[in-house]
C-alpha cells in the first residue's frame, strides 16, 4: 500500500528494451486427461468445471497471475490461482501439481522444444517470433488480451535531458544492432527500441491497464 517511491515521478524513462512474450502452456498428460488441445477447449472445460482446474504464478500480482485474471475476466470462467515461488511455478505444472501455468516463453521455450510442455497461445498481440504457428489468445477467441513481460531502462528523475537523450541515442543503437536482436531472440526476447516519450506513453498505458486487471482479480500483495 505504501511504496516508497513513486513509479511515474520519481523515475525517467530512457528507453524499452525488449518484450518477452508469455505463454499459455500445459503438458502432453494434461491434454490426455482432459482432453484439451486449444484454448477454447479450455474454456469450454472451465464453463462446464467451474474452479477444477488451477494454474500457478510466480505470486500474487505477477505478469502470470494478471494473465490468468485477465484470461478468466474476458471468457467468463473460474480457476483457482496457486502462487507460488518464481522456481516452482514451472516445475509443479511439469509434476502434474498443477494444470496450467502462463509462463515467460524465456525460461518455458527449453521445456516447449524438448516436448514436456504444449503451448496452447501466446499472450501478445502478435504472434511470437520462437513460435511462429502458435496463435496469440486473440487469434485463439479472446478478444482485448495483451499481456507481455517487458524491460526498459530508466535513471532517476531530473537527470539532465542531454544525458538521457545520449542514453537513449546509444542503447537504441546497440538494440537496432543484428547481433543484439539474434541474442534476444534466443532469450525468446524482441528487441523494442523508442523515444523516451514513446516508452513514458507505454507506461502510462501499461499502469492503466494492470490497475483494471487488478480490481478485478482483488490481488494483493501485502
Amino acid at each position: 500500500k505504501k511504496l516508497p517511491y513513486d513509479p511515474i515521478k520519481d523515475f525517467e524513462p530512457v528507453t524499452l528494451i525488449a518484450h518477452v512474450p508469455n505463454v499459455l502452456v500445459v503438458t502432453p498428460e494434461f491434454q490426455q486427461r482432459t482432453g484439451i488441445k486449444s484454448v477454447k477447449d479450455l474454456i469450454a472445460y472451465c464453463k462446464a468445471n467451474p474452479d477444477k482446474l488451477n494454474y500457478a504464478s510466480g505470486g500474487n500480482g505477477s505478469a502470470g497471475h494478471m494473465a490468468g485474471e485477465l484470461l478468466k475476466a474476458k471468457a467468463g470462467i473460474k480457476m483457482v490461482h496457486v502462487p507460488m515461488p518464481v522456481p516452482r511455478r514451472s516445475t509443479s505444472v511439469l509434476a502434474g501439481q498443477t494444470d496450467l501455468i502462463f509462463d515467460n516463453l524465456s525460461s518455458a521455450s527449453a521445456n516447449i522444444q524438448a516436448g514436456k510442455l504444449v503451448p496452447l497461445a501466446v499472450t501478445t498481440t502478435k504472434r511470437a517470433e520462437a513460435l511462429p504457428d502458435v496463435p496469440t489468445m486473440v487469434e485463439a477467441g479472446v478478444a482485448g488480451f495483451d499481456i507481455s513481460t517487458w524491460y526498459g531502462l530508466f535513471v532517476p528523475a531530473k537527470t539532465p535531458r542531454d544525458i538521457v537523450m545520449h542514453l537513449n541515442s546509444v542503447i537504441t543503437k546497440a538494440l537496432a544492432s543484428d547481433d543484439m536482436k539474434k541474442r534476444l531472440a534466443r532469450l525468446g526476447g524482441e528487441s523494442a527500441p523508442c523515444k523516451p516519450e514513446e516508452f513514458a506513453a507505454l507506461i502510462k498505458t501499461e499502469l492503466a491497464k494492470y490497475a483494471e486487471i487488478v480490481k478485478a482479480s482483488g490481488a494483493r500483495v501485502d
